[in-house]
């Protein structure tokens, strides 16, 4: 064959080939998250947390769901001297979303859906319905970023017992570095700014390879309520070490 002739064979079939394999494999990937400590002696007490995400590549659709849970005992000292566990921490939370994959490469139409439950939080549960666009802002060789916005409808009951309502207007990123072949560092970002209030989450976390399935993750994550009840804090923050498994 013709060198001139071959040489823009070689090269369109190079470019299909780079384009492959950057479309996600089609299928079910998922993951299980798991962390426990325990506390003995003069401090007594055990703390969990737990994620499940499950992703979903169609051809045409690109569906996540994540069910999430956290909750933490500890034994406390009366006046009387007695001591009794009681529960400090107890929050859960999960959220569907289906996004409909547009022509150009990365971007999304999608819905969503959450909801948490946090017995000890400013608001005591929280749920959104949402549509919007998303997109991936950039991507090099080791790192990149996808972003979201859209509107959406949220449903708030206060640790007072009252409940709002109102229209949101959400934005969220995801960014993710491969600091090496063994480890990677994320920042998720999530803001929803209703009528009265901007609820916010962030999550730094960075992620190890122990082997083929799993992995170890430590994570920092920060969750903002801009309009609280007097008796709470704006900001709750969690540390936590767990152990990833994929499949």
């Amino acid at each position: 064959m013709n060198a001139k002739k071959f040489s823009p064979l070689l090269l369109l079939a190079c470019v299909f080939s780079a384009a492959a394999d950057n479309v996600p494999p089609l299928g079910w990937n998922n993951s299980a998250e798991l962390g426990a400590i325990s506390t003995s002696g003069n401090t007594v007490g055990n703390s969990v947390t737990g994620k499940l995400d499950a992703h979903q590549e169609l051809r045409n659709w690109s569906n996540e769901y994540i069910l999430a849970g956290y909750f933490k005992d500890e034994e406390i000292k009366q006046a009387s001297g007695a001591r009794v566990r009681q529960r400090s921490a107890q929050r859960y939370s999960a959220s569907a979303k289906a996004a409909f994959k547009l022509l150009e490469d990365h971007n999304k139409l999608f819905a969503l859906a959450t909801h948490v439950d946090d017995r000890f939080g400013a608001y005591t549960r929280y749920s959104t319905l949402g549509v919007g666009y998303g997109t991936q802002a950039y991507a090099t060789d080791s790192s990149n970023m996808d972003v979201e916005i859209g509107p959406g409808y949220f449903k708030g009951t206060r640790s007072n017992g009252i409940t709002e309502t109102g229209m949101t207007i959400r934005g969220a990123s995801n960014i993710k570095w491969k600091v090496s072949d063994t480890a990677q560092l994320s920042q998720n970002l999530i803001v929803e700014r209703g009528t009265s209030n901007v609820h916010s989450q962030a999550e730094t976390a960075l992620r190890t390879k122990i082997n083929g399935t799993m992995q170890m993750k430590a994570a920092y994550s920060i969750r903002n309520d801009t309009n609280v009840p007097a008796d709470k804090r704006n900001t709750d923050t969690q540390t936590s070490v767990t152990l990833v498994y994929s499949f």
